[in-house]
Order: C-alpha cells, then structure tokens, then sequence
C-alpha cells in the first residue's frame, strides 16, 4: 500500500446492507476500484475496501464494509455494525420485496448501530428501468418519514454511485467538524485524534479476518 493511501485526515467506518443480491459489492468494487463484475459471488461473512477522497479541503478514507445478506450470516455481521457512522441500505429497484425488507435492515441497524449513524437508503440497478418494481417516489418518501437521504445508483453503468459515496461521506465530515467546531466530545467523534475508532473482530476462530484486515 501506498504511503499516500496511509495520510488521512480523516477514517470513516461505512456499512453497506440489505438483501443478498442487491449488488452491494459491486457497488464497492465499483466505487473502490471501479470495477464490476456480472458474475459476483454472494459475499459470505463480511468483507472491506478502502478509498481516500477529498472534502472541502481535507482527506478523507472511507472504510467501507460489504455485509453478506444472507439469514445465515446474520449473527456474525451484526458485530460489524459497532463503530460504523455512516450506512447505505440498499434494494434492487426491479425486486419489490428487497424494498420491503429495507425496513426490517433499518430496523436491525437502528438496533446494532449507534444512533447518530447516517444512512441513506440506495435503488441499485437503475439500469434495469424496464423491470422497475419500485416507484422512485414511494422510496423517496419512505426515506423522508424515516430521516434518510436517498439515491438511485447503478454499479453496472456507474451511475450515481461516485455521488452517493461523496455525500453520504461529506455529511459525515460536516457533523464531525461541526461538532469539533462547537467542542462537544462524543465518543463516536473524537475531536482530539479525527479518526473514528474501529473494532474488527474476527469472523472465525480462525483469526483469518484479522490477519487481513492487519494487512492493510
């Protein structure tokens, strides 16, 4: 890694959840390393890329975390959700009951995260208009009663997914300067180090997870 990767300002812990197949990794493949892949595996367990950008003048590194979507991995991935201060729960817009479940997926963030976390809600596969099952304007406005941000994306043709990165990382930058501008203390936005902490624990016994995640 790049001695430039490791000079930040700024860490940010991001989450990505909702159903399995939605295309939450390649959304981070698309926004990490601007790749896509049609035959994407179900991810099992968890998994993270990183990327720096800048906003208003600093560096910022999103950590961003892809979350299996899968019943069974449920109870490994909860874990995951400590420490994390930013969200996208996504749906595909052409499966209406990936929309449905979004509730339930807010439901156990609001249970496993801090309340302060920022979450925007994601339509993924936009390209897919021609199958759409869900109206723009009836997630829009489930996302207005629930205190979302929301955005239509697509990870195959690029679509919005730059911009859903930049804002949802910008609010956060702009809540954590806000609060260091008005010195208030909060555990989840340390004003004296500027990073966010972040726990990994392992995903097995196996302490496999860990020794990657030391990698970085």
């Amino acid at each position: 890694m790049s001695g430039r990767e490791d000079e930040y300002d700024y860490l940010f812990k991001i989450v990505l959840i909702g159903d399995s197949g939605v295309g939450k990794s390649n959304l981070l493949s698309r926004f990490t390393r601007n790749e896509f892949n049609l035959e994407s595996k179900s991810t099992i367990g968890v998994e993270f890329a990183t990327r720096s950008i800048r906003v208003e003048g600093k560096t910022v590194k999103a950590q961003i975390w892809d979350t299996a979507g899968q019943e069974r991995y449920r109870a490994i991935t909860s874990a995951y959700y400590r420490g994390a201060v930013g969200a996208l729960l996504v749906y595909d817009i052409a499966k209406h009951l990936t929309y449905e479940n979004a509730e339930r997926w807010l439901q156990e963030l609001r249970d496993h995260a801090d309340s302060n976390i920022v979450i925007m809600l994601v339509g993924n596969k936009s390209d897919l208009r021609h199958l759409r099952a869900v109206p723009t304007d009836e997630a829009k406005a489930f996302a207005e009663k629930n205190g979302l941000s929301f955005i239509e994306t697509s990870a195959l043709d690029s679509s919005n997914v730059e911009l859903a990165f930049q804002t949802i990382l910008t609010e956060i930058y702009r809540i954590v300067s806000q609060r260091q501008i008005m010195g208030k203390s909060d555990p989840d936005f340390p004003p004296s180090s500027n990073v966010v902490p972040i726990t990994v624990p392992p995903t097995s016994p196996s302490n496999k997870q860990t020794g990657c995640c030391q990698s970085m």
